[in-house]
């Protein structure tokens, strides 16, 4: 059960990102640019955990690579609703 809700968090995220992303390119809005750039680095940091629980449960550990992921992709969003102005 983990692996289907690890592996739906993940498409989700991606899900999340190709929306935003098309978007961005449609509108040209910046602010849309930094949420799907927060994103991109939420769904590495999903596919992360799909692969330090699901793939090598024993043989390595993942989560300072996912904790890297997931502070960078809040500090992108961060950066975009502070510096971007309408």
């Amino acid at each position: 059960m983990p692996t289907l809700i690890y592996s739906l968090c993940a498409l989700t995220s991606l899900g999340c990102l190709v929306l935003l992303w098309r978007s961005y390119l449609a509108t040209g809005a910046r602010l849309l640019f930094w949420s799907a750039a927060c994103f991109m680095l939420l769904t590495v940091n999903n596919v992360l955990l799909v692969l330090d629980k699901v793939v090598f449960p024993l043989a390595m550990d993942l989560s300072l690579w996912r904790l890297v992921a997931a502070l960078t992709a809040v500090l992108l969003l961060l950066f975009g609703l502070i510096w971007e102005e309408d």
